[in-house]
């Protein structure tokens, strides 16, 4: 066990790796339009940015969690955020589309690496009763890159071209590698796992569904969030400034609901907690089907989605350590690899109801989003419970 000197370096440090991973992750969504004027594609293609790093990062973060079980944790983290380094330096330079895919897919293998092994970290060094908290204050950091990264990256995309986006993820990415090698202590304590770990968990019925809810929940965010500059380009009008400004204030309706969901974790349960959440954002999401709306009225409800919407990482992380907690870290990887899973579904339903309208979606293409996603949100609290009466079952056992 560190000491509490070091444990309190540990949680800035995990926390600055994943701020990289997701601003990196999640600033594709505001580089949309520049990237497929470049590349003189459709949006729904350009949507693949998206899809395919997060269908990257589902099937193989469980994967490499597992073949590297035996590995230290520091070298594990530090390895996998230099990958992450690389995969954002090639997509800097690619020369077509297909190569920033593949730049993608690399810059996913080496996420899938950090969060998950990240998160189990930070478990393991807290407190009883207080994992809840240490595990938000871990994803601060990808809250945090929605607040500054991504806005800042489409900032940056609008203003000086998406590949100088990614030279300034691939750059700023360096020193927190350096920083995990000498800051994260050597030879923490952890519980190995291993591919039969990952196996006995894929064939649990219990266990599958406990982590669907993940899929499902971010799901219904991505139907709308991945083509959200799209949207409201075409139906509010918004350009460079317009975006950016809602980029940023979805950032901080996220920060709030990081703070928000480990509060409410540890004072009411994760599964009330998730059923409130997922109750929100099924009646949030279907308001984008409204548009155009008020300003004002765009802004709150922007604010409201992101808060409810990211308040479900901590107390379905808790949750999931306490279903399984001798296997959290494939636990977490999986659930790790259900968050960009489940964005890479919303990121398809989404294309798939643009593409069908053609190469120019019209309005109301654009506007049956909103409802899409607030149907597979709706799915999400029907999943949550049918996963808390699965638990009370072989608690009774």
């Amino acid at each position: 066990m560190t000491s509490s000197r070091s444990t309190n370096l540990v949680i800035p440090v995990l926390s600055a790796a994943n701020f990289m991973i997701g601003m990196g992750a999640f600033m594709v969504i505001g580089l949309l339009n520049p990237v497929a004027d470049d590349f003189a594609i459709s949006p729904a293609r350009a949507g693949l940015l998206m899809t395919l790093y997060a269908t990257s990062y589902a099937i193989l973060s469980p994967l490499l969690v597992s073949l590297t079980g035996a590995v230290g944790r520091r070298r594990v983290l530090a390895g996998g955020l230099a990958l992450f380094a690389l995969g954002n330096l090639i997509a800097a330079v690619a020369p077509s589309d297909s190569m920033l895919l593949f730049a993608r897919i690399l810059a996913a293998s080496g996420a899938g690496l950090v969060t998950p092994v990240a998160a189990s970290v930070a478990a393991g060094l807290s407190e009883p009763g207080r994992q809840a908290r240490a595990l938000a204050a871990v994803f601060f950091g990808l809250t945090l890159a929605q607040v500054l990264g991504v806005p800042a990256g489409s900032y940056i995309a609008f203003t000086f071209g998406w590949r100088t986006a990614f030279v300034v993820v691939f750059a700023a990415s360096l020193p927190i590698v350096a920083l995990i090698w000498f800051l994260v202590p050597a030879g923490l304590a952890f519980q190995p796992v291993s591919i039969r770990d990952l196996g006995r968990t894929l064939v649990s019925l219990r266990q599958m569904v406990a982590l669907l809810f993940t899929l499902l929940f971010v799901g219904g965010t991505y139907v709308v969030y991945t083509y959200i500059s799209p949207l409201l380009g075409r139906m509010m009008g918004f350009e460079r400034d317009g975006i950016t400004l809602i980029l940023l204030l979805f950032g901080l309706g996220a920060v709030v609901g990081n703070l928000l969901g480990g509060q409410l974790s540890d004072r009411i349960g994760t599964v009330r907690t998730l059923c409130l959440l997922a109750i929100v954002q099924a009646c949030v999401l279907p308001s984008f089907s409204a548009l155009p709306l008020p300003i004002v009225v765009l802004f709150a409800l922007c604010f409201v989605w992101s808060a409810f919407g990211w308040s479900f990482t901590a107390p379905q992380q808790a949750r999931l350590i306490g279903i399984d907690p001798e296997n959290a870290s494939v636990m977490l990887a999986l659930n790790a690899g259900c968050i960009y899973l489940g964005s890479a579904l919303g990121s398809w339903i989404g294309g798939l109801i643009l593409a069908a309208d053609g190469d120019t979606p019209s309005n109301a293409a654009f506007l049956s989003l909103g409802w899409a996603g607030g149907a597979v949100a709706f799915a999400s609290l029907a999943v949550i419970l049918l996963s808390h009466q699965l638990e009370t079952r072989h608690a009774r056992q």
